[in-house]
């Protein structure tokens, strides 16, 4: 029997044209660029308009707080969870958000290719920061709704390295070809051709598919889940309460704590503002802990209370109604999430939060002081790195993301996860070559006779071809790796709770990067580059490790807490 059904078994080649031709999937090409463009458009390129605007240092320094919109975009998931928005829930449980975001989004460009950054400073400041917020609101959106609509045919592998694509292929279009069209066009226009693009996207996001449980249910999934709460079997109320009121206690201190830090620089005075950088790595930990140690350790205490028989409802309890059943709501929203991630993983879960603590940790370091390696440490110019990062970059991350979600659909999830960690881990020793001079670099660049390709066009040099070697040697392993990890990182939570659980993880992800920079700055600048490289080759590998760990994890559990949740899902 297993061997008749090992020989029925499809091909990967025919399963991945069966996905690329799923609508499902060319849905996740334009949702993933409608996800990038906003994050380049006003955390890059707006930069440079600003500069040509003359608005000083200062007050650019206030707009890059946009960006943590994005780090801490983990605080309001519960709400894409479980808000329905009035009027808009017959569009689908995700699309009901994707949609009047991108319209937003494309409104905001709109009206700011009618503005002067120069005369209307204020409305900028307000337009970019609702623009970040609306940005940071549709990833989470877009991210669940990918995990959601994932099935046999549009796979999950398949349709999150469809969205990195989409994404990438976004940075270049917001970045380096707007720089281009706004020096023959102007910066109005373009930021105008631009909105126009993602209100398109907008108004095609109507006919994007929904998930199965979307078509089939009745009422709304989260009321029913709010009522299996008083079922017999579910946790005492008095119980629950206690746990929402901690939970709740320490988010909203949170959230407190982050508007307060908004405010505190969007109204004092310059030399009165907070730092960013000082107010992340103080802070940021303590928000972790806050937002996510804290009440994953509560939600264990109750995932143990069920496994033991404890504190359980021996029968239904009567409905909620007024303050109860605001409190079941939120109980819901805030508690159910990690409760179900706990339960479900258990233990597992702190060598999974291991892994998302260190995968991707070098890559989100050392992307900061890319820039001033290259045309302080190296000397390459502007244009050179134009030509190699993004360009040349953005083509091999690209080649590097198909050729992941090739390997995801030959080897396997975990395979593909190890081989694209340790060839991006392994990459580190190509910079550190170009930080000892190169010479390894050259050589392959010679070698393959790219660098007489590149000495061939206007401007080419041989120091050129041993940039774009390293950078492409680099991308296309941040490629695959990039597409086995969001795979990995999506298979991971339940359907039932994508928004909140796979905002917290992808949170996790990116302030662990941001939290790390100053260390690494102050090691660049007592050791030098090449000691750096060496030392962020090591973290990779060790890595590499708890990836392995986790796929024998996985491999004695049959994949438990992995597989599942989609099983359980398409039951529902």
């Amino acid at each position: 029997m297993a061997e008749a059904a090992a020989a029925k078994k499809p091909s990967s080649w025919r399963v991945l044209g069966q996905a690329l031709r799923n609508r499902k999937t060319g849905f996740m090409l334009l949702f993933g660029f409608a996800s990038g463009l906003p994050f380049a458009l006003f955390l890059g390129t707006l930069f440079a308009w600003l500069t040509e605007a003359g608005v000083d240092l200062e007050t650019m320094g206030v707009f890059s707080l946009i960006g943590l919109a994005y780090a801490f975009q983990f605080l309001w998931s519960p709400l894409i969870d479980k808000v329905d928005l009035p009027g808009l829930r017959r569009l689908g449980k995700r699309k009901q958000w994707i949609m009047p975001m991108q319209l937003l989004l494309g409104a905001i460009l709109l009206i700011m290719s009618l503005s002067d950054p120069k005369s209307s400073i204020g409305l900028f400041s307000l337009l970019a920061g609702i623009g970040a917020f609306a940005s940071a609101t549709q990833d989470i959106a877009i991210n669940a709704w990918r995990i959601d609509v994932a099935d046999e045919k549009a796979t999950l592998d398949v349709l999150s390295t469809v969205y990195q694509m989409g994404y990438r292929l976004s940075s270049l279009v917001g970045g380096a070809l707007a720089l281009i069209i706004a020096s023959r066009i102007g910066w109005p226009q373009t930021y105008l051709v631009l909105g126009v693009i993602l209100l398109a996207i907008g108004a095609a996001a109507l006919f994007a598919p929904n998930a199965d449980s979307d078509r089939s249910q009745t009422g709304s999934e989260s009321d029913e889940q709010v009522r299996a709460l008083r079922q017999a079997g579910g946790i005492v109320p008095s119980v629950r309460y206690k746990a929402l009121a901690l939970v709740g206690l320490l988010w909203a201190g949170t959230i407190a704590l982050v508007l307060n830090f908004m405010i505190q620089s969007l109204t004092a005075a310059p030399d009165a503002r907070p730092d960013p950088t000082e107010f992340t790595s103080t802070w940021g930990p303590w928000i972790i802990v806050a937002t996510i140690v804290l009440p994953a350790l509560i939600a264990g205490w109750l995932a143990s209370q069920r496994k033991k028989g404890q504190n359980l409802l021996t029968e239904d309890a009567p409905p909620a109604s007024g303050a109860s059943y605001v409190a079941d709501n939120l109980y819901r929203a805030l508690v159910l999430p990690l409760e179900e991630f706990v339960g479900r993983l258990g233990w597992a879960l702190v060598l999974i939060l291991a892994v998302v603590l260190t995968y991707r940790i070098c890559d989100a370091i050392w992307g900061t002081f890319a820039y001033p390696f290259y045309l302080t440490e190296l000397g390459y110019s502007k244009d050179e790195v134009a030509v190699a990062s993004k360009f040349f970059g953005v083509g091999a991350i690209v080649l590097g993301l198909a050729l992941g979600g090739w390997l995801l659909t030959a080897l396997g999830r975990m395979p593909t996860l190890l081989i694209g960690g340790l060839l991006a881990s392994l990459t580190n020793l190509l910079y550190a070559d170009m930080a000892s001079g190169g010479r390894v670099m050259g050589a392959v660049a010679h070698s393959t006779g790219f660098a007489a390709l590149i000495e061939s066009f206007p401007g080419g040099s041989e120091k050129l071809a041993r940039l774009m070697v390293t950078i492409g040697g680099e991308n296309l392993a941040t490629g695959i790796a990039g597409a086995a990890y969001i795979a990995w990182l999506s298979s991971i939570v339940s359907k039932k709770f994508s928004a909140v659980q796979y905002a917290l993880l992808s949170s996790l992800t990116l302030l662990i990067g941001t939290l790390g920079r100053g260390a690494l700055g102050q090691m660049i600048e007592d050791q030098g580059y090449y000691s750096i490289f060496i030392l962020t080759t090591w973290i990779g590998l060790g890595a590499m490790v708890l990836v392995c760990l986790e796929w024998w994890r996985q491999t004695r559990t049959g994949n438990a807490g992995v597989i599942a949740p989609e099983a359980a899902s398409a039951k529902d």
